[in-house]
């Protein structure tokens, strides 16, 4: 019985970021249709946008740009910085 169409090994991981695809983005200075409703009223977080009669979640065109690793290794709190 076979498994799968792929051959062993050329699955890769399940969440790899490169292999998923076209991805939906809110883009802050563009009209966005919602992909669910197609209306344009959105909530606007800090990475996120969330559609105001669906409720569909986009991520945002400028955070998925910058990584979930934005942070810089040697943070500090600005009290213990100088």
């Amino acid at each position: 019985m076979a498994l799968s169409i792929l051959p062993l090994g050329a699955e890769g991981h399940a969440h790899d970021p490169r292999s998923r695809g076209y991805c939906v983005v809110y883009h802050e200075d563009e009209v966005n249709h919602c992909p669910g409703c197609g209306r344009t009223q959105w909530y606007v977080g800090r990475v996120s946008a969330e559609c105001g009669f669906c409720a569909t979640a986009l991520p945002l065109a400028s955070a998925t740009a910058r990584g979930a690793g934005s942070h810089s290794r040697n943070w500090r709190p600005v009290s213990e910085a100088a």
